[in-house]
């Protein structure tokens, strides 16, 4: 949608808000221009520390602003039932977290890093707010995914990528995984008549603490687009009344295709199942009769 900017959204006074990962990258402007538009923004990161001064920073930018700092580890889903059952309120949850392009090592509960933080966190913490978010009106689902999606690749037999793991490619298998989550948590609210949208995006090539370039770390804002720039098709997809459920937004706003793979039903059922699984989490109001 060209001439649609954050100024554009609509006033969400009322609103409840979560973004994870707001302590920085894109999700930090994104927890802005929704406390700007009057949402009540909960603040969830990993750290403390970092979590409180983007607060401060947020309410410096909106002053009397409805902010709030919550803990959530993705990497620990202890952490993250902790969390979810801090939360008594949500109308739109931003899965907006995100590591990448790590050398190999295991959550606290033993998956692999970046298949368990982008996917398996994200997954249960959705599910776990799913009765909160199934009672706000119009509720929205915001998964942030990438381009990355397409070089992904889900071997169902080796999950831990205890061999032949890459950095890039699990990145990609993440980002591949939040697809066919995003895709089939809207199947999945359709078929149950659900007052729930499901929407993916992805942002660009974005100057986020992911994209480590060693020495050339000075020239990331030549070549990379703002984390505010990068917000955009998040705060989009989260407030825009032109969404409808299944659409993937990025850069420019524009509607992109996933990968065929990421399109597959067969595996977006198996990738449920077996996170169910994994996590413990069910998603038992939206569950296939």
């Amino acid at each position: 949608m060209t001439g649609w900017t954050p100024d554009s959204m609509p006033d969400l006074t009322g609103k409840t808000a979560i973004v994870t990962g707001a302590n920085s990258g894109i999700g930090l402007p994104t927890a802005l221009e929704l406390a700007r538009h009057g949402a009540r923004v909960v603040v969830a990161a990993r750290s403390p520390e970092k979590g409180d001064a983007a607060v401060a920073e947020i309410l410096r930018a909106v002053p009397g602003g409805q902010v709030e700092y919550g803990h959530l580890d993705l990497a620990d889903l202890a952490s993250v039932r902790r969390f979810a059952e801090s939360v008594d309120k949500v109308d739109l949850l931003i899965n907006n977290a995100g590591i990448g392009l790590i050398s190999r090592r295991e959550t606290k509960d033993g998956f692999e890093m970046q298949f368990g933080t982008n996917h398996l966190g994200h997954f249960a913490l959705t599910g776990l707010l799913l009765p909160l978010l199934l009672a706000a009106p119009g509720a929205r689902v915001v998964t942030v995914s990438s381009d990355a999606h397409k070089g992904g690749r889900i071997d169902f037999d080796n999950l831990a990528l205890e061999h032949g793991y890459g950095r890039m490619s699990a990145y990609g298998r993440s980002k591949l995984a939040n697809l066919l989550f995003t895709l089939e948590l809207q199947r999945r609210a359709e078929r149950a008549g659900a007052d729930l949208t499901s929407v993916a995006t992805h942002p660009g090539t974005t100057a986020t603490n992911i994209v480590k370039l060693g020495p050339l770390q000075p020239l990331m804002s030549v070549f990379f687009k703002s984390a505010a720039a990068g917000a955009v098709p998040s705060l989009y997809a989260a407030t825009s009344p032109d969404i409808r459920g299944g659409e993937f937004i990025g850069p420019r706003l524009k509607h992109f295709t996933p990968s065929a793979r990421a399109r597959s039903e067969e595996d977006a059922k198996r990738l449920w199942d077996v996170s169910t699984q994994l996590t413990g989490v069910r998603f038992d109001e939206i569950a296939y009769s």
